[in-house]
């Protein structure tokens, strides 16, 4: 079948990216699905950093690809030996494909599932290479097992959760990454308890997702770490109950004296291993310092070592909030219809696919937080 979708044939252009269009909408041909495939209607997928960061070339990715992993659509056809879904599913996107057999998997992280892995890394689905071409025949690669920005996609099954259908789709396709990764990061991995003191660097749609986790969670205080003051009056808005401006002072000074010492959680989330120090600077004795950003590959981050014992600090990174999708994409929707994590409040933009590259602007610049292209339904 024919599909619109956004195209990015190379990394590294410069911005503004509404002058270097980086992202090309394309007509390509959609193959049908294969064994363990579902072909999917894409209504909504949102604009994140990680794609933001593939553009740029600091999260380099095989070319060309079509893009997007925040997601959300309707099933339109299946392919063999497809058990789990039926035509008119709506579904949320996973952007690590989980086989479900590896050691991992097995062992109940499946975020680290290796064949899946392996996979996104290639440009590939879990179960076959690229269901996409252009007019010249070349075959275009999948990012992470989505490939979202795109009016049909092939995904494997094992991409996908069954959710409600009466879920908005501008709401739903923030389950996919934001919401999974920044209040698994809480939930998860950090496993905060009521009470315990929380301050969150970096205020995009993961972070500020954090930061409604760690509400949730009851943490006290709950502190909010940005350069935007928009965002800074968003993230009071919705329960920090300290927010410092960290470009106006010493924003570890500030959260120490706050806290007397540090807080107990500590969490990164702009890919910045200068931000990530500030994080580990503010964390107190006894704490855990928690990064969900993706630096450049490059990127090194240290610590001095005798704290890690003498202080028994403890520093983790989390991937897709360490979740287990089948199980937490739902339960994070129920929090949400709850009233629990108003989620809703963190979409800033409605666009459409033509406007992608003036999003990807706006995501750079900092004046947005969670951007949602719509397609026709």
């Amino acid at each position: 079948m024919r599909v619109r979708a956004a195209v990015l044939r190379e990394m590294g252009h410069a911005g503004p990216f509404a002058h270097s269009k980086p992202l090309s909408v394309e007509s390509l041909t959609l193959s049908p699905p294969g064994n363990g495939e579902i072909r999917v209607r894409v209504l909504a997928a949102g604009l994140c950093h990680s794609d933001l960061s593939v553009i740029n070339g600091s999260r380099p990715r095989p070319m060309p690809m079509v893009m997007g992993h925040e997601a959300t659509g309707e099933v339109v056809e299946l392919g063999g030996h497809v058990r789990d879904f039926a035509v008119g599913d709506r579904v949320v996107f996973s952007f690590v494909p989980m086989c479900g057999h590896c050691l991992p998997c097995a062992s109940g992280r499946p975020v680290l599932c290796e064949p899946g892995a392996a996979a996104n890394a290639q440009g590939q689905l879990l179960e076959s290479a690229s269901h996409w071409t252009d007019d010249s025949g070349q075959p275009l690669l999948h990012h992470l097992g989505v490939s979202g920005f795109a009016e049909y996609t092939v995904v494997s099954a094992r991409s996908a959760v069954r959710i409600d259908a009466d879920l908005p789709a501008e709401i739903a396709a923030l389950f996919g990454c934001a919401v999974m990764t920044g209040v698994g990061a809480v939930i998860n991995t950090a496993r905060v308890q009521s009470g315990e003191s929380v301050a969150v660097f970096g205020l995009g749609g993961v972070g500020l997702s954090a930061l409604l986790g760690a509400h949730a969670a009851s943490a006290w205080p709950l502190i909010a770490v940005d350069v935007v003051e928009e965002k800074l009056a968003l993230a009071r808005r919705l329960g920090a109950s300290h927010c410092i401006n960290a470009s106006h002072g010493d924003a570890v000074a500030e959260i120490r004296d706050i806290t007397s010492g540090g807080v107990e959680h500590a969490i990164e989330s702009v890919g910045s291993e200068a931000v990530l120090a500030q994080a580990y600077a503010a964390t107190r004795r006894g704490g855990t310092t928690l990064t969900v950003g993706l630096p450049a590959p490059g990127r090194m981050f240290s610590v001095p070592a005798v704290s890690l014992v003498a202080e028994e600090r403890t520093v983790k990174g989390s991937y897709m909030g360490s979740a287990v999708p089948s199980r937490d994409i739902p339960r994070y929707i129920d929090l949400y219809r709850a009233g629990r994590l108003p989620v809703d409040r963190l979409l800033t933009h409605r666009l459409k696919l033509d406007d992608i590259n003036e999003g990807f602007d706006r995501l750079a610049d900092g004046t947005a937080i969670r951007q949602i292209i719509e397609f026709d339904t």
